[in-house]
């Protein structure tokens, strides 16, 4: 009997694929016959046995197919004062009757865009589950925003999920912005049911010069949600991109973020925050590779462990020979809450070039007992002193959201599982 450990397992998934994009297809399925599912011994997924965890929970390897999903069910799931556009999908598919017709925005199915540079951005070489939506993915989303738009108004990109006998969920999106473009994105999934199933995302983000594109996401989805996205984009000339990645809920949830600093002033923001409890596993993968000089990058990510949860962050800084002047800072801050709680973090900075501003760091510690007993003293019982301390710990993060309504839905969400709120 075949386990989800060997090769032959997804090919079945890969030989469904649609005709379209055949020659992207196949260097796919070619990338991921040389790679395979990653194991224990995988160097960059050492702390990740995804492997394993597929083989336990996933018993149908196809491709789960879209259900009914309701205005109602879209209304209700919708946060408090949000303002903005809408595209909704079921099981990774399009819903084009429940969503908004964008002023300014072109949206399409990946399948009508015959010539799209499909992988060009998010290589299928670099990771396993990349090269296997790549290869078996049945259709996608192509957003274009013309050049000089700027898109006020939000766009949610809102997924419900629910699959029968742990089936692949595979959504793609393509999205690209012209020149002087700016944009906002919001991307949230919604779980129905406890099932287990298997979520393998890849958003490909193409900004032109003096763009500015952010990326909102926020992963609260049920405990036996498994994830892998891969997002990658290609920052151009005087342009910038900002991620904020919320990561509250999942069995094992791993995000690869890598972005390529291509042109002079260019920047890159990547910000989260993973607050866990129970036995929830995020692995956070970040990349950032600066090729060209006078270019920055800013990378905090923090997280917050409880239970017998775990977490992994390894992020990734490269400055190549020619990317003089340089600007570069990443962090990673970490409490643990138990003493069961697991974090493994790994900062890495590789420098060719000599004449840069570059930092990496980590901290891994407990609640500052000063601070509570402090709380404590001035009438605040110890479990909402506790919480104030660990919502600060976090609001560094939260600051970084600049769509009010969606910030102050993540504050109500992570002030709810802290306890803080009065």
């Amino acid at each position: 009997m075949s386990t989800l450990t060997k090769q032959d397992t997804f090919i079945g998934l890969l030989d469904t694929a649609p005709n379209n994009f055949s020659a992207a297809r196949t260097l796919a399925k070619e990338s991921y016959l040389s790679q395979g599912i990653p194991v224990a011994k995988a160097e960059e997924y050492k702390f990740s046995n995804i492997g394993k965890k597929l083989e336990q929970n996933i018993s149908n390897v196809a491709p789960a197919q879209p259900f009914e999903v309701t205005s109602e069910m879209v209304h209700s799931s919708i946060f408090a004062g949000y303002e903005g556009d809408l595209l909704v999908f079921s099981n990774g598919k399009f819903l084009p009757q429940l969503s908004s017709k964008i002023e300014g925005v072109e949206v399409s199915l990946i399948s009508e865009k015959n010539d799209l540079a499909i992988g060009s951005i998010a290589k299928p070489e670099k990771d396993a589950f990349a090269a296997i939506n790549q290869a078996s993915f049945e259709d996608g989303l192509f957003i274009s925003v013309p050049k000089k738009a700027q898109i006020e108004r939000p766009i949610l990109l809102l997924s419900f999920n629910q699959a029968n006998g742990g089936q692949v969920i595979q959504p793609r999106f393509w999205i690209e912005a012209g020149d002087f473009a700016e944009v906002t994105f919001i991307d949230q999934s919604i779980s129905l049911g406890d099932n287990s199933y298997f979520v393998n995302k890849v958003i490909e983000l193409k900004g032109g010069v003096n763009t500015h594109l952010k990326y909102y996401r926020l992963q609260n989805e049920s405990k036996s949600a498994i994830e892998v996205s891969n997002i990658e984009t290609d920052v151009q000339k005087d342009a910038r991109f900002t991620s904020v990645n919320i990561s509250l809920s999942g069995d094992l949830v791993r995000n690869n973020l890598s972005l390529n600093l291509l042109g002079s002033n260019s920047e890159g923001n990547m910000y989260g925050i993973y607050l866990l409890n129970g036995k929830s596993h995020v692995d956070n993968h970040t990349n950032v590779d600066h090729t060209i000089p006078h270019a920055e990058s800013n990378e905090l990510y923090k997280g917050i462990l409880a239970d017998q949860s775990r977490g992994v962050f390894n992020g990734k800084i490269f400055v190549r020979q020619d990317a003089q002047k340089t600007n570069a800072f990443q962090q990673n801050n970490n409490i643990l809450l138990s003493e069961d709680a697991i974090i493994n973090t790994k900062p890495q900075l590789e420098i060719w070039a000599d004449d840069v501003k570059c930092s990496h760091g980590c901290t891994v510690g407990q609640l500052d007992e000063e601070a509570l007993f402090y709380l404590q003293a001035r009438g605040i019982d110890k479990t909402q002193a506790k919480g104030l301390l660990l919502y600060a710990f976090a609001g560094e993060v939260l600051e970084k959201i600049e769509e009010e309504s969606f910030r102050v839905y993540c504050d109500t969400l992570i002030q709810e599982r802290l306890g803080s709120k009065f």
